[in-house]
C-alpha cells in the first residue's frame, strides 16, 4: 500500500491498469498462454503458463517499463530516463526509452550477468556501473540524477501509478484468454509484478486465489510475512537471481 498520506488507498486500481493498457497496447506484444499435458498429469490440475518470456525484453518488465516512458511529458522525457538494475529491469527500460527516442542511464553492478548487460547495451541503454551493494547502486543513480537531471523509475518500488498498472495488464490479458481461472501462482522478489497482477485479478474476480512464490534461498517475503514486517537478507542462494531483491515499503 501507499506510504503516504493516502493509507487506505493502493498505488493502483483497475481504472489505472486499463489505462496502462491503452497507453502501452500498440508496443507490447499480447503473450501467449501454453499447457502441457505432461504437468498437468503430474500435478493432477490443469497447469497454464502466461509466457512473459516471449515479451518485448524477453520478461514482462517491458510492460511496467514501457507504461512509465509512455507516461512522461515531454518536458520529462528529453532529459531520459535512469534506473539501477542488475537484469530485465534495466533491459525493459533501455528499450522502452529507445523506441520513445530518449537517453537512459543505466547503473549495474559489477557482478551482473554479461549477457543481461549486452541486452541492456542492445537496447542503447548507456551503462553506468557500481559496486555490488544496494548503497552504492542507489548512491551511483543519485549522482546519474544530478549530473543529468533524468526522470528515476525504479524497477518495482514505486509509488506512483505507472509501475504496478503495467505489471497488472497481464492480468488483464489473462483473464480474458482463460475467465475461469481460479489461482493464480506469481514469482515475488521486490512485489511490483505480484502487487500489479493481485490488484487487477481481485478486482476482476475476487474469489481468485493470487500466490506468491520464491525460492528457499531468497525467502524474504516469506519470513517478512510470518513476521508482520519487512525482512531483508543479508545473502541469498539461489540461481533465480531476478528473485534476490527484497520487498520494498510501497509493495509491502
Amino acid at each position: 500500500m501507499s506510504g503516504d498520506s493516502r493509507t487506505n488507498q493502493y498505488a493502483a486500481d483497475l481504472s489505472s491498469i486499463e489505462e496502462a493498457r491503452s497507453r502501452i497496447n500498440s508496443v507490447i506484444h499480447k503473450t501467449p498462454v501454453l499447457s502441457s499435458e505432461t504437468l498437468n498429469a503430474m500435478a493432477g490440475k490443469r497447469l497454464l503458463f502466461k509466457c512473459e518470456c516471449f515479451q518485448k525484453g524477453g520478461a514482462f518488465k517491458f510492460r511496467g517499463a514501457s507504461n512509465a516512458v509512455l507516461s512522461l511529458d515531454e518536458e520529462q522525457a528529453a532529459k531520459g530516463v535512469v534506473t539501477h538494475s542488475s537484469g530485465n529491469h534495466a533491459a525493459a527500460l533501455s528499450l522502452a526509452a529507445m523506441l520513445r527516442g530518449i537517453p537512459a542511464y543505466i547503473v549495474i553492478p559489477n557482478n551482473a550477468p554479461k549477457c543481461k548487460v549486452k541486452n541492456v547495451k542492445r537496447y542503447g541503454g548507456q551503462v553506468i556501473w557500481s559496486e555490488p551493494t544496494m548503497e552504492s547502486r542507489q548512491s551511483t543513480a543519485a549522482k546519474v540524477l544530478q549530473e543529468t537531471g533524468a526522470f528515476l523509475i525504479h524497477s518495482y518500488n514505486d509509488a506512483r501509478i505507472i509501475r504496478y498498472s503495467g505489471q497488472g495488464t497481464i492480468s488483464l490479458e489473462l483473464l480474458e484468454q482463460f475467465p475461469e481461472t481460479d489461482t493464480i501462482i506469481v514469482p515475488i522478489s521486490g512485489g511490483g509484478l505480484i502487487s500489479g497482477v493481485a490488484l487487477a485479478a481481485k478486482s476482476i474476480n475476487a474469489s481468485i486465489r493470487v500466490v506468491a512464490a520464491e525460492p528457499v534461498g531468497a525467502n524474504d517475503a516469506a519470513l517478512s510475512k510470518a513476521s508482520g514486517r519487512i525482512i531483508t537478507l543479508s545473502e541469498t542462494n539461489t540461481v533465480a537471481d531476478g528473485l534476490r531483491a527484497s520487498l520494498g515499503d510501497i509493495t509491502w
